[in-house]
């Protein structure tokens, strides 16, 4: 008896479409891209992309976002590993700072003979 599965002709048409590795950039990572400009000192998020491993996407993002050689520097973050607050978690987040008087400047007295301050 044979069994047919309708996902395997796809499958076929996708490996020849995708070229000799078989995989769909569906199937690759996500990874998020920051580039540190030769004026800046520090990374900015620039983008995302798909890759196989890190070493790809570095390439990649190379490739991709510093073609006018404005960086000096790329890191590329798998999008997974990206732990982030939300927006609507702002005020119990960041409320406790604001007991704490001694990270304002208005706490601290300055000397008038202290200049530029």
């Amino acid at each position: 008896m044979t069994e047919t599965n309708p996902g395997a002709a796809s499958a076929k048409d996708n490996s020849a479409s995708t070229g000799s590795t078989g995989s769909t950039c569906g199937e690759w990572p996500l990874y998020e891209v920051f580039v540190r400009g030769k004026r800046g000192l520090n990374h900015v998020h620039v983008g995302s992309l798909h890759a196989a491993d890190d070493q790809m996407a570095v390439h990649h993002a190379r490739d991709v976002y510093t073609r006018r050689n404005e960086g000096v520097s790329i890191w590329v973050v798998r999008a997974s590993d990206i732990t982030a607050s939300s927006p609507d978690e702002k005020d119990p987040m960041f409320a406790p700072s604001g007991d704490k008087v001694y990270r304002h400047p208005t706490f601290y007295d300055i000397p008038a003979d202290v200049p530029h301050m």
